[in-house]
C-alpha cells in the first residue's frame, strides 16, 4: 500500500496487497524499517487482513524443515501448536533506543521522543485490537530484553529451545 501510495484505511486494497505477498521472498531490512511497522500496525487492525495473512504463514510455517516467525501473534493465532513459544519485549523506552540507534547507524534521520511516542501508540493499538490483540501464549516463554544485548537474547532462547528438545 505504502509502495501505491494507497491509503492505510482501505481493507479491500489492503486484503488484495496481502493476497500478492510472497513470503517467501520478504527482504528483512525493509521489514524491519520503523515506518513499515508503523503501517503494519495499522492496516493489521483490519480482520481481512489479518485472515488472509494467518493463511499464508500457516502454510509458510508447515514448509519444511519448519521456521522460526516473529510477529505479535505468531504463538496464539498463526502457530498455536508449535514446539516452542517466545514472548519477548523490552520496555518502551529501550526498544525506542535501539530503534533510534538503528536508524542513526544506517544513516538516517530519527527523534528518540517521537519513536517512543509511536511505539506506545502500536502497542496499546495492537493489544486493544479486537482479532488477534497482542498478548503472550499461556504456554510461550517471557525473555525480557530490557537488560541483555542481542547476544545474551540468542543464548537464552537457545537455551530454552534445547531444554524443550531434551524433553
Amino acid at each position: 500500500l505504502m509502495q501505491a501510495g494507497a491509503a492505510m484505511d482501505d481493507e479491500d486494497l489492503a486484503v488484495e496487497a496481502a493476497n500478492k505477498i510472497d513470503l517467501f521472498n520478504l527482504d528483512r531490512d525493509q521489514l524491519s524499517a520503523h515506518d513499515i511497522g508503523e503501517a503494519a500496525s495499522k492496516v493489521a487492525v483490519m480482520s481481512g487482513v489479518r485472515q488472509t495473512l494467518v493463511r499464508a504463514q500457516q502454510k509458510f510455517a508447515a514448509t519444511p524443515p519448519g521456521t522460526v516467525l516473529d510477529g505479535r501473534d505468531i504463538g496464539t493465532v498463526v502457530c498455536p501448536d508449535a514446539d516452542v513459544k517466545f514472548f519477548v519485549t523490552a520496555s518502551p523506552g529501550i526498544r525506542a533506543g535501539r530503534r533510534f540507534e538503528e536508524i542513526i547507524n544506517d544513516g538516517g534521520e530519527a527523534v528518540y521522543d517521537e519513536i517512543l511516542e509511536d511505539i506506545r501508540i502500536r502497542d496499546e493499538r495492537d493489544t486493544r485490537r479486537a482479532d488477534s490483540p497482542l498478548k503472550p501464549a499461556h504456554d510461550a516463554h517471557l525473555i525480557d530484553t530490557s537488560n541483555m544485548d542481542i547476544q545474551t537474547a540468542f543464548q537464552a532462547a537457545l537455551a530454552i529451545i534445547r531444554k524443550a528438545q531434551a524433553v
